[in-house]
């Protein structure tokens, strides 16, 4: 199963414009909650120990088999986060950024592109998808710095200071982590923001079209599945996410359901997409 992302090259489409809700309105036919309802059978517990013992190496393969070639740049990100913009007390003040989970710099490029006076601290999982970030033309380090991190087990203040950045970003990261570890990876963002700080985030939600389309035997456990290449993805709740960043500390300022058809005219496909669009606070 290739995986399903926000955009990925190569795909005909044409994406029909963003809707925000507070509940998930992606109707599913009566085949598909048929599907949910029977798919019960779990992957092993062996299997999903060596899911996770190989989690690291899983997402390096993926990026040696795709290179920088698989996804999109997100040129979306500050229209639909006014924050990375606006998140300033005076026009010429640097904005201090993190990209957690930055892959190959498909929005970190843009940003930087975008907005002069912002330094971005980069960091992934796959050691390979960072060298793919510092190999790049565009790479600075003057406005950008990019590390390995396992979000659930590097303590980010080893390269990050404490109480130190304006905003964060989680965009298709969290739902990579088995659900156990969430909440590590977001203290762990919750330690360097400062007083004010915000999270942004989008990643899957509930009854996306991806989560329907994995086959029995992908299961892993509630809303939490395997692809064929070894990587994992969860699908979001609103309550879920809530109560998650809730238990870090944030306060909720927006979380949303976002939903989008994807059109591929050639084949006569039109795909519902459900995402979950949200922004928590770190309190003042």
């Amino acid at each position: 199963m290739a995986q399903e992302t926000d955009g990925c090259l190569g795909s005909k489409v044409t994406e029909l414009p963003l809707q925000a809700t507070d509940s998930c309105t992606n109707i599913l036919t009566k085949e598909e909650k048929e599907k949910l309802k029977n798919d019960r059978v779990l992957v092993s517990e062996f299997k999903q120990q060596k899911l996770e013992v190989d989690a690291q190496k899983n997402w390096d393969l993926f990026y040696k088999r795709n290179s920088t070639h698989f996804y999109k740049d997100r040129h979306w990100t500050t229209r639909e986060f006014e924050e990375l913009q606006a998140h300033r007390e005076f026009e010429a003040q640097k904005l201090l950024m993190l990209e957690a989970g930055c892959g190959v710099g498909n929005c970190l490029f843009p940003l930087m592109e975008e907005d002069l006076n912002i330094f971005i601290y980069a960091c992934d999982f796959s050691p390979r998808a960072v060298r793919f970030v510092k190999e790049n033309s565009l790479y600075c380090p003057e406005r950008c710095l990019a590390f390995q991190c396992d979000l659930t087990k590097d303590d980010l203040r080893a390269t990050i200071s404490e109480n130190s950045l304006d905003v964060a970003t989680l965009i298709f990261v969290l739902s990579a982590i088995h659900p156990d570890r969430m909440q590590l990876a977001v203290e762990n963002v919750y330690r360097v923001l400062k007083p004010g700080g915000i999270v942004l985030f989008r990643d899957y939600g509930l009854y996306d079209h991806a989560m329907l389309r994995f086959k029995s035997g992908s299961k892993l456990g509630e809303n939490f599945y395997v692809r064929q290449d070894g990587t994992r993805s969860f699908f979001f709740s609103r309550e879920y996410l809530a109560n998650l960043f809730q238990q870090a500390g944030f306060h909720t300022l927006v979380n949303e359901y976002v939903l989008r058809e994807t059109v591929n005219k050639k084949e006569g496909l039109c795909v519902p997409r459900v995402f979950l669009q949200s922004k928590f606070r770190k309190p003042e």
